[in-house]
């Protein structure tokens, strides 16, 4: 049976990583205190706040991951930049706020414009359809210092004091609304690329899958991104909220569960997930060759739902309807301190957290 830390991840020596990273990113604080730009401490969160008087300025770092070494075996660039806004614009949308750029660092061992012209190709045309500008980058070329390319992005995005998303209104009753995804987004390919690797070879991305298209092709398909249609609902800087939109979690590393309790602020709240969408025939016949376990799928990838938003039963409807995306009712906020997962991999079990 196959797990992330086979595939060279780490999950705990990430999560201690980041909780160091934190606390010295956290002692820079006191040095703007009182000035334009003081930051706001939220632990948690999927992007920091920055005040700027009258509103927050809101920033948030990710990248595309080993999907880019996908790309490399392939030659395939061009979606990657979906990935990339997606993993950057859909972490800040979680506080409410509306991505205004991005920005955008490719680390190389050898400058190829064809590489760089795919890459930014894709990112341009995603950003518009965002409405997100690149105001600019850095194209690093550092020989032996990678093996390949590296792709990684900050984005900026603004938001009024009174629209902050900080979960602190949820209470048990409240919906849970999925929005569906049909691949990984840009998480867990260290291990998609392991179990694809050594079930058949190092080539695998020019195969021929059993879904009408290259290994390579159908794991290059990109990630949705769900913060224009969010916004939607949100409203865009200077424009009223339409929908009260208690929480949004959006599901990348950590899983499921992992991303859900960060927006659960106050103590004995749970949630239930009894009708989540299923993973795509793809990601089950991933699952499949690797004998990875229901529970390990569920911490890895997002299985099929691609970011959760928490309502007032009374707005299920008109927030469904108001949304031009697949998305549906999955489950509900509990009085439990636990998370429960009824899953629909390809042993469908009931997991706790």
């Amino acid at each position: 049976m196959v797990d992330y830390k086979k595939a060279g991840v780490d999950i705990k020596a990430g999560d201690k990583a980041s909780k160091i990273a934190y606390e010295y990113a956290k002692s820079t604080f006191a040095s703007r205190k009182g000035m334009i730009g003081e930051p706001i401490t939220d632990e948690g969160s999927y992007a920091g706040l920055i005040d700027m008087g009258e509103y927050y300025l809101v920033q948030c770092d990710d990248g595309v991951g080993t999907k880019i070494e996908i790309a490399e075996r392939i030659g395939k660039y061009d979606t990657l930049g979906y990935d990339l806004l997606a993993m950057v614009a859909d972490d800040a949308v979680c506080l409410g706020a509306e991505t205004i750029s991005i920005s955008n660092t490719i680390d190389t061992n050898k400058i190829n414009a064809e590489v760089i012209e795919g890459l930014m190709k894709g990112l341009a045309k995603a950003c518009i359809e965002q409405k997100v500008i690149i105001p600019g980058g850095e194209i690093a070329e550092v020989g032996k210092s990678v093996n390949g390319n590296i792709w990684n992005a900050t984005a900026v995005g603004i938001l009024e004091k009174n629209k902050v998303i900080t979960g602190e209104n949820i209470k048990p009753g409240d919906k849970i609304i999925s929005l569906r995804e049909n691949g990984f987004r840009s998480n867990g390919f260290s291990l998609v690329r392991y179990i694809l690797e050594n079930k058949f070879g190092k080539d695998v991305y020019q195969k021929e899958s059993p879904f009408g298209k290259s290994w390579g092709e159908m794991l290059l398909e990109p990630s949705k991104i769900y913060s224009a249609e969010l916004l939607k609902l949100l409203g865009r800087f200077g424009e009223k909220r339409k929908i009260n939109i208690k929480g949004i979690s959006h599901i990348t590393g950590g899983g499921i569960a992992g991303n859900f309790k960060r927006i659960l602020k106050k103590k004995n709240l749970g949630a239930i997930f009894d009708n989540l969408f299923k993973p795509s025939k793809m990601v089950k016949e991933i699952q499949k060759l690797g004998n990875v376990s229901e529970e390990e799928s569920y911490k890895t990838w997002n299985m099929g739902n691609g970011m959760m938003i928490v309502v007032d039963p009374k707005d299920v409807n008109i927030t469904l309807q108001s949304l031009n995306l697949e998305a549906k009712v999955v489950g509900e906020i509990t009085e439990n301190d636990f998370i429960e997962i009824h899953t629909k991999g390809n042993k469908p079990q009931v997991l706790r957290y």
